[in-house]
């Protein structure tokens, strides 16, 4: 390995060349504290910037060891660390393409495993991009070398190493750990008694804006409900004891079928929200840290347009004109109800213990179909989810979660229900189902379902359908977290609420990659995105990169590369 006095010689000699002799640089440097290895160089100064990684003993951070070897540490570091870099390198100005400068990954309010800092017990490794400098397409050596002599340093000092009087602090990244572990607690106890969710006490949910997930400034704290009517705690109450919050007190959502309702602008999405988004653990402040869903719900909603691959939605639609069949419906361009009934299904088949329905999101048509609507209409192929619920919750063991504004047909089989009244929650599964049973006009569960599909969710096995070839390197990128794209192949994800990160779009672009390119035929889609979804979970992001080191991943859930596997055009599957 060489060193930097070598490095910021060689960087100086380079001045006033053509940009590509930025090429010998590539390789790993000493600067003593950490190395700074140079992995890709970008190819003009408006192409992407340059792939650097800055690797730092265990020793010079001065991270306890302890830390190290734990692996929920390892994500809350990386995450810790994440946000310093974005914070510390953002500090420093730029003098544009003329200037060197460290970029690193963005990041939100959720605490993930990140390919951007990664941890391990020999040490840190920093994932970031340089834009080496350059006056049009002739090599600023001395400017980056003064770059490197000066500035690389401490920056790296500032953002790793806690032992510095300007470096991050220990109590601070401790928080971010304890937090994380609360959260990961909070789900076991989900699962151990039978709770799809909670929200604690205090929680403040609702957010800054529509396009801001930051919390909202005077924000209404989530109240524990009482009883409609009553001053009693509703019996949704329920306290637990975590590893490091203590004993705390919050709302549990029981399994089987919620509803919650209330008037327009009340709180009833704003809750719904905060669920969907608490299969993740949020960082310290951000006010949702002791909000917990079942990791594998899955909010569903209809998606006008969507592509839909042999996916069996009998048991939403029993029939349709001309024949067509619904246990393996093909389609490119779905109708509102067809998409949300992919959606359910799929959710189901890739495992989801828990649906999240919005009614402002859902395809009408699909969620009922009240007593005049039956009676005038007899051939209806579309068996609406009021029709379904209750079998999904028994056949299956699938609870449900909805958001009902406009029709009470969904009270009668309703578990438990909520009403949102100025943002606070009241328990009124007593006063709804008074309010059913006194009701004389017919509700839409009042007929006799449609029987049962037998299975109710087909396995479908996944046949290689590799991209046509270009014959140019293979593209693989996500565009936000809206839109995967496969060289010339444009994958829609907007619909899939649960993709929270830029770098989860990405990661769940390559895993699509390489399922439609290696597919074998002889694994079900489910099993195979769920062995892409354990790589990513246990930070192997190499298996991805095609010998590169990727910088931007975030993992993804099993449940969202299923989806956007099922949206994928050119997806050739068959059931069995």
């Amino acid at each position: 390995m060489r060193d930097a006095d070598e490095l910021i010689r060689k960087t100086k000699s380079l001045d006033g060349r053509s940009y590509g002799g930025y090429k010998q640089l590539i390789g790993q440097w000493s600067f003593g504290d950490f190395t700074f290895s140079i992995d890709r160089v970008q190819s003009d100064p408006f192409a992407p910037p340059s792939a650097c990684r800055i690797l730092v003993p265990l020793a010079t951070t001065q991270i306890p060891a302890e830390i190290a070897a734990d692996e929920l540490g390892r994500i809350a570091v990386g995450d810790f660390l994440a946000r310093r870099a974005r914070k510390v390198f953002g500090a420093r100005r730029s003098g544009g393409k003329s200037e060197a400068q460290l970029r690193i990954a963005p990041v939100g309010q959720e605490i993930l495993p990140r390919s951007s800092v990664i941890l391990s017990e020999d040490g840190l490794e920093l994932r970031v991009q340089v834009p080496f400098p350059a006056a049009g397409r002739r090599i600023l050596g001395r400017n980056f070398a003064r770059f490197l002599d000066y500035d690389l340093c401490e920056l790296v000092y500032k953002t790793v190493c806690f032992g510095e009087d300007d470096g991050p602090d220990l109590d601070d990244l401790t928080g971010h750990i304890h937090t994380l572990k609360d959260h990961v607690a909070l789900q076991n106890i989900l699962h151990e008694r039978g709770w799809v969710a909670f929200v604690a006490d205090g929680a403040l949910l609702a957010r800054a804006s529509g396009i801001s997930d930051l919390p909202m400034n005077d924000a209404v704290p989530f109240r524990l409900p009482a009883v409609l009517g009553q001053e009693t705690p509703s019996p949704l109450v329920q306290t637990v004891e975590l590893p490091y919050a203590g004993k705390i007190s919050g709302m549990a959502i029981p399994e089987g079928i919620t509803v919650i309702v209330g008037g327009g602008y009340h709180g009833k999405s704003t809750l719904l929200e905060a669920l969907e988004r608490a299969v993740y653990p949020h960082i310290p402040g951000d006010g949702r840290e002791l909000v917990a869903t079942l990791p594998d719900a899955v909010k569903v909603r209809a998606e006008d347009g969507r592509a839909i691959t042999a996916t069996d939605i009998s048991l939403f639609i029993g029939s349709l004109p001309g024949g067509g069949d619904t246990t393996a419906f093909f389609t490119e361009n779905a109708s509102g109800s067809t998409s949300q009934a992919a959606a359910i299904t799929e959710a189901i088949e890739c495992g989801s213990r828990a649906l999240l329905i919005d009614e402002d999101t859902s395809a009408t048509n699909l969620l009922l179909r009240d007593s005049r609507m039956r009676q005038l209409v007899r051939s209806e192929p579309i068996i609406p989810l009021v029709d379904r619920v209750g079998g999904i919750r028994e056949e299956l063991g699938v609870s449900t979660i909805m958001v009902m504004g406009g029709s009470g047909d969904f009270l009668d089989l309703a578990d438990q229900v909520l009403l949102l009244e100025n943002y606070l929650p009241y328990d009124a599964t007593a006063k709804a189902h008074e309010v059913s049973s006194s009701d004389s006009a017919a509700s839409s569960a009042d007929s006799v379902a449609a029987p049962w599909p037998d299975p109710a969710v087909r396995k479908r096995l996944l046949l290689a359908c590799p991209p046509p070839a270009s014959g140019r390197r293979e593209k693989t990128r996500a565009e936000g977290t809206a839109t995967l794209r496969l060289n010339h192949e444009e994958i829609d994800i907007s619909a899939l609420a649960q993709v929270v990160d830029p770098g989860q779009a990405e990661a769940i672009a390559y895993a699509v990659r390489a399922l439609v390119t290696d597919a074998t035929g002889k694994e079900s889609i489910a099993d195979a995105c769920a062995r892409f979804a354990a790589e990513f979970a246990s930070s192997s992001w190499q298996a991805f990169s095609a010998g590169r080191y990727p910088a931007f991943l975030a993992a993804p859930r099993l449940q969202d590369i299923f989806a956007a596997l099922s949206r994928y055009r050119r997806l050739k599957s068959r059931s069995v």
